[in-house]
């Protein structure tokens, strides 16, 4: 795959598997909040000049394919995005004012890989994300 993206003196392909969750794990990531969330996720990396290659919803974490020029830190566009998206959940959907800060949605830290030529795999890993969790689910019901 050639998905080499400039900046002024250099090409760069760097990639991310990227996790995070709801504080205590709480399956807060439903309904018209995860129809939503999409949208606001992009928005947010592409003020890092970030884009989302992937990306799946799940009730209790989210996963993320993220593409990252090299000029950023990952701690930093991971924290850019959980903390902005943290303030725009509780004002758009939790009523709180506007000086809220946001920072009690998210729990702290994040799960982070390197994605080098096993790409497809972790896109299709993202993809199947929510069927494996039935499956799961499923079984853990049966023991």
């Amino acid at each position: 795959m050639d998905d080499q993206q400039s900046l002024n003196h250099s090409k760069w392909e760097c990639k991310y598997h990227v996790v995070f969750i709801p504080k205590y794990r709480k399956k807060a990531l439903f309904g018209e909040l995860r129809r939503h969330l999409g949208d606001v996720f992009r928005t947010l990396a592409g003020h890092r000049a970030t884009r989302v290659e992937e990306g799946h919803l799940m009730p209790d974490h989210v996963h993320m394919l993220l593409s990252i020029p090299p000029k950023y830190a990952v701690a930093e566009v991971v924290g850019y995005i959980k903390g902005k998206s943290a303030i725009h959940i509780a004002r758009t959907f939790l009523g709180k004012a506007k000086n809220y800060t946001g920072q009690h949605f998210w729990a702290r830290g994040y799960f982070v890989s390197t994605v080098g030529r096993d790409e497809k795999t972790i896109r299709e890993y993202i993809r199947n994300q929510e069927k494996e969790d039935k499956r799961q689910d499923q079984l853990a019901m049966f023991h």
